[in-house]
């Protein structure tokens, strides 16, 4: 199928069905992405109902007219972009953000896809609720967009990825036509699972609008330590210890490598360092516990048992608010400090909890043998995932290496692939994926994959080349 460019008098063409407001002026970063790997084209459309989002897609397949949906523009690897081929139609969320709906006693929430996670949480707060989905970007990230790509985060090990944390949608599909599934039921056994089926296909098969999201009590009890560990292994090995200690109790697990505090202490020197001598590895803890339970009490006894079972050598518990987001701080701008020396070459990875120590220590050496690079390895134990990635040595810079670039991605993810992980842990696969998809993908999954595409996206206008090669 060739597709067509969105012209000015395709855009005019639209304006029966939407009004002046849905038009957007074409800002920079409608064609910007966080990593600078490419720039973008299209125009900006952003309708402020699901009728409208309708109008929008109905028009684009009379006219073979690429739709690209848009959330927030956090995404890393290029889903939001389309650096050529026929200008598409941005199909902006960012009008539609209305909370539908909020049902305390059901821990339900409807809210549109335009909404952005910081503001969802803020609206589960003022009703004694938690919705528990937390990345770095939540402070620009919208839901469509978190959906589309069935964001993970810091919370995933106790609560789930996005998927986990959507009971029902509403979508407009390639044709234009609205699924109203918007349901607040747990249990919905009628056939086929269409919601999952959107999630985490990065809008390529329909454009999420609205979504009914699951809520959960807010912990009586909030408690955050930073454990210094003598590596990885003794790392996984005080998980287990703080699961058998705190069972559900456990929110959030972070591993860190000195490199990330590091690279902390070179660009952003105003961020506050935990330690006075920077550890080799170290971990960061979460709790929410129940009422009647003392976070800083758990903790303590939990540090004490590590500490006496040779896994923990030093650490602090935080004792206020403020010391719980100090810490939570230097976690959260690990990536920008990633961003500012500059990555050669990054990896979103998943694995086995069981053979990370493995994959960390083997990892070293595969990188060694294709140059001298640093290495900052940090991530979500909890949940398996890792963020890899390879930085040049003081002095250079990112762009004299790109010719390795390639070489130590395939290097990376072939190891990954050996041992039984994933190349995309919880950034999706968007443009800069889809050769490793190709490559590590199971071929009846690629096949299958390609069918529902053909069936739900005949003429392929939804985000064609992201996810899987266009025609």
């Amino acid at each position: 199928m060739t597709l067509n460019s969105a012209t000015p008098d395709f855009i005019d063409s639209l304006r029966a069905g939407l009004s002046d407001a849905a038009f957007r002026e074409a800002e920079p970063r409608y064609f910007e992405e966080p990593r600078g790997r490419w720039r973008g084209q299209g125009v900006v459309v952003a309708p402020d109902t699901v009728e409208g989002v309708a109008h929008v897609v109905r028009a684009c397949a009379a006219a073979d007219v690429p739709v690209l949906p848009y959330g927030g523009g956090t995404g890393l690897v290029g889903g939001q972009i389309t650096p050529d081929g026929p200008v598409p139609v941005i199909l902006s969320l960012e009008r539609m953000r209305t909370v539908r709906g909020l049902w305390p006693e059901e821990n339900v929430m409807v809210v549109e896809a335009g909404a952005i996670l910081q503001d969802i949480h803020d609206v589960a707060q003022a009703a004694d609720r938690l919705f528990p989905l937390s990345i770095a970007a939540k402070g620009s990230a919208r839901l469509g967009g978190l959906l589309g790509t069935n964001a993970g985060g810091v919370n995933v090990l106790r609560y789930g990825n996005a998927r986990d944390l959507c009971l029902g949608l509403e979508a407009v599909l390639p044709d234009g036509r609205i699924w109203h599934g918007l349901k607040r039921l747990r249990k919905d056994n009628t056939g086929y699972d269409l919601r999952n089926l959107l999630v985490g296909s990065e809008g390529t098969l329909g454009v999420i609008t609205a979504a009914a999201l699951k809520l959960y009590p807010r912990p009586h009890g909030e408690g955050t330590a930073l454990m210094v560990v003598e590596g990885p292994r003794a790392a996984l090995d005080l998980l287990a210890l703080a699961r058998d200690h705190l069972g559900e109790g456990v929110s959030a697990f972070e591993i860190m490598h000195r490199q990330g505090l590091e690279f902390l202490a070179e660009t952003l020197p105003d961020i506050r360092q935990p330690f006075d001598v920077i550890p080799e590895w170290f971990v960061l803890i979460d709790v929410g516990l129940a009422r009647g339970l003392d976070p800083a009490t758990a903790l303590e006894t939990l540090f004490a048992d590590a500490f006496e079972a040779g896994l923990v050598s030093d650490g602090m518990i935080a004792q206020s608010e403020a010391q719980r987001h100090a810490f939570w701080e230097v976690r959260e701008q690990i990536p920008e400090a990633n961003r500012r020396i500059g990555s050669i070459s990054s990896h979103d990875i998943s694995l086995p909890m069981s053979v990370i120590p493995e994959f960390i220590a083997r990892g070293v050496g595969v990188i060694a043998g294709i140059g001298a690079f640093r290495i900052n390895c940090f991530g979500h134990l909890g949940d398996g995932n890792l963020h890899y990635n390879v930085f040049p040595m003081p002095g250079c810079a990112g762009a004299d290496h790109v010719a390795a670039r390639d070489a130590i991605k395939r290097a990376v993810h072939d190891l990954v692939h050996e041992m039984g992980g994933s190349v995309s842990a919880e950034h999706g696969i968007g443009r800069l994926k889809v050769e490793d998809l190709e490559r590590y993908g199971d071929p009846v999954k690629l096949a299958a994959m390609r069918a529902i595409k053909a069936a739900l996206d005949p003429k392929g206008i939804m985000n064609p080349g992201a996810v899987l090669r266009g025609p």
